[in-house]
């Protein structure tokens, strides 16, 4: 990797940090705080959000007659989240220990803590907790996958990718042959330990 990309590749990771520290204050500013895995809102906020709440009856009353139509499609797709759920889990469980590669922590990406919400009926909590179920499984898989691509294949495409995995960028170049075994090798020591974009 060049020095011009590897500048800013570290540009963009302070600017995440950067936006992540931004977001936390202003959601400092919002009245709850964690407390361990808790959510704790200030007592006006939780009374604010329970006035708010939509009750089921005028809730039902308001849904868009296609959401309902649409819905078993939506949650039947729980099926072989949870089948695929459960198989990347034993790939990492069984493969991962055998190719030395650390595990990724199914609880970093797969977050449920909107139920603490006051303003959510309880359909609005179930839509949350799928959604929460969904995109944190898929951010766990890409994670997964994305270690798997790192110890196995680290060949960038020659083709532009669309919203490449964390450790794209540092992917040897395609077509450098000369690159690929010692760099290989490298990424394969890196992926015993948590592994860390560069």
């Amino acid at each position: 990797m060049n020095n011009r990309i590897k500048e800013l590749i570290d540009q963009i990771k302070l600017l995440e940090d950067d936006l992540s520290q931004e977001l936390n204050q202003h959601e400092d500013t919002m009245l709850y705080h964690l407390k361990g895995k808790k959510v704790r809102f200030e007592q006006s906020i939780k009374e604010a959000h329970r006035k708010l709440k939509t009750g089921i009856i005028p809730w039902l009353f308001g849904v868009r007659p296609i959401n309902i139509i649409t819905a078993p499609i939506i949650y039947g797709m729980l099926i072989p989240f949870v089948l695929i759920d459960i198989a990347i889990s034993f790939y990492q469980l069984s493969c991962f220990p055998i190719y030395k590669i650390a595990k990724v922590r199914r609880a970093d990406y797969i977050i449920f803590d909107r139920h603490h919400l006051a303003y959510l009926n309880f359909f609005e909590q179930f839509h949350c907790l799928y959604c929460a179920y969904a995109n944190g499984l898929v951010a766990y898989i890409r994670e997964i996958l994305a270690r798997t691509e790192l110890y196995f294949c680290p060949i960038k495409h020659a083709r532009k990718v669309l919203a490449p995995h964390r450790f794209y960028y540092q992917f040897i170049n395609y077509g450098d042959a000369t690159a690929y075994p010692d760099r290989l090798e490298a990424f394969r020591k890196k992926l015993a330990t948590e592994p860390k974009e560069e």
